[in-house]
């Protein structure tokens, strides 16, 4: 299993909107890196969602719950989505200057590519980040 962190505008798609669907399709990522990254995303991985903006903070968890499939309104077959599912509420939202504050976590895309909105997270970071959260 590998971990994950997606980012989101919490005006555009919420955790709550992402509770309330039984999956969704991630969609509008176009960085090439992004892409890349849920390329190499796989069904069961889980993944920090992360509230982007004025926000700034880890608010839940979600499972990939399908490998990276074409995106069908791409024509020219570049971009690929991947659907989640939301697995539950981070008890404590972690906030992005928490996340900074720990020199532990500072190798992080999130702190190291503030723009990257897919990124992986490592085993070591995932289990610090929940503990944080009150997991």
């Amino acid at each position: 299993m590998a971990y994950w962190l997606v980012k989101s505008e919490p005006e555009d798609w919420s955790w709550d909107d992402q509770c309330g669907v039984e999956k969704e399709a991630w969609t509008g990522v176009k960085n090439y890196q992004a892409q890349a990254n849920m390329r190499k995303m796989a069904a069961g991985d889980e993944v920090f969602f992360y509230h982007s903006g004025k926000a700034r903070e880890i608010v839940g968890i979600c499972t990939v719950a399908t490998a990276p499939y074409d995106d069908p309104d791409d024509a020219k077959g570049k971009f690929c989505l991947v659907d989640l599912k939301a697995k539950g509420p981070m008890p404590k939202p972690v906030s992005l200057a928490d996340i900074k504050g720990d020199e532990r976590l500072h190798g992080l895309a999130l702190v190291r590519q503030s723009r990257l909105s897919v990124m992986p997270i490592d085993a070591a970071s995932w289990q610090l980040i929940c503990a944080k959260g009150g997991l």
